[in-house]
């Protein structure tokens, strides 16, 4: 008898995973718990997740409870054989790790036992690290701290950004879990304990964490702007306090600025803003004012001329931004 397997995932990085589980002839899905709907977007519609819309196309039933801990029932009454995690949203109480017989297992978006908590994928690219990956570990009580099964990895290109590192991981999450699934249903998988001395850890991201700090270098800014592409969102100021949002393709150099202050606007044009920085020069071609479009620098100076040696980076109010992708 094929084991029943419970999914639990909300992101839309865990839609590759979870087909690919219903595509699995040795394993029935037998449901997916997901969060609740929530409004999307200025008109606030109340969406789907995306693996509930995948679930529903497939048949499976689709569970969404808003505290997973007072619905331990619910998922005991499902007799899980094996449970399957990626970017749930929820913390998973013991009483359910304790439920399946084959374990429950994490699709986890880094190399652990590197980058730990909510937000590895814009951790690895603000890091500079040279690879990242998924981690496919044993679910327990510590915050991603279980041992690890495999990793599959993947290297990181000079312009990746969060968007592009979420989208490849999340292919790259149904790969790993084919590769993990008949180690896992043999019932004695070859896991590894993660190296205390290797640990780091990451926290959830908010808006502030995208408020540019002129004074770091250029390419620690140059990162910043592209881990956090889109969520959540990179911001500055105008002298006159206006919010500006910036974009990749962004462009750092270790070009000695002299005299002026970080943020100072170095050069205007044609096809870029030149920014004085911490140590270096940034150059910045996407840009977005507030109530308006994003646009290319070309086409923003076409009606906002701006002058050689403003600065920018005043603290003012923070930008409006879409709600985050699940990591």
């Amino acid at each position: 008898m094929r084991p029943r397997t419970l999914f639990l995932g909300t992101g839309d990085i865990a839609v590759p995973a979870l087909a690919s589980l219903l595509d699995h002839p040795e394993v029935q899905v037998v449901g997916l718990v997901c969060q609740p709907d929530k409004p999307v977007g200025r008109k606030q519609i109340l969406t789907p997740p995306a693996t509930k819309v995948l679930a529903l196309e497939q048949g499976i039933p689709v569970f969404q409870p808003d505290r997973l801990r007072q619905n331990v029932d619910l998922i005991a009454g499902l007799k899980p054989d094996l449970i399957i995690v990626m970017a749930y949203g929820q913390i998973i109480p013991q009483s359910v790790l304790d439920l399946p017989r084959l374990g429950c297992w994490n699709l986890h978006a880094s190399l652990l036992p590197r980058h730990r908590g909510a937000a590895p994928i814009q951790a690895a690219i603000l890091a500079g690290d040279a690879e990242s990956g998924i981690t496919v570990m044993a679910v327990e009580a510590g915050l991603d701290s279980g041992p690890m099964l495999l990793h599959e990895r993947t290297p990181l290109a000079p312009d990746e950004t969060g968007h592009s590192l979420h989208d490849r991981l999340a292919l790259l999450a149904a790969v790993a879990l084919r590769k993990a699934l008949p180690m896992i249903l043999s019932g004695n998988p070859p896991v590894t304990l993660q190296d205390p001395a290797a640990v780091t850890h990451v926290g959830k991201l908010d808006r502030s964490h995208g408020v540019l700090d002129w004074a770091e270098p250029a390419d620690v800014l140059a990162r910043r702007i592209r881990a956090f592409d889109p969520w959540p969102g990179t911001s500055s100021t105008l002298p006159d306090g206006t919010v500006v949002k910036l974009f990749p393709p962004v462009n750092a150099a270790e070009v000695p600025t002299g005299c002026p202050l970080p943020g100072t606007l170095l050069h205007a044009g044609p096809d870029h803003l030149l920014f004085a920085t911490g140590q270096g020069t940034l150059a910045v071609s996407e840009i977005q004012l507030a109530g308006a479009r994003r646009m290319t620098v070309r086409d923003h100076l076409a009606g906002h001329p701006r002058l050689v040696g403003e600065q920018w980076g005043a603290a003012a109010r923070l930008p409006e931004n879409p709600a985050p992708p699940s990591p």
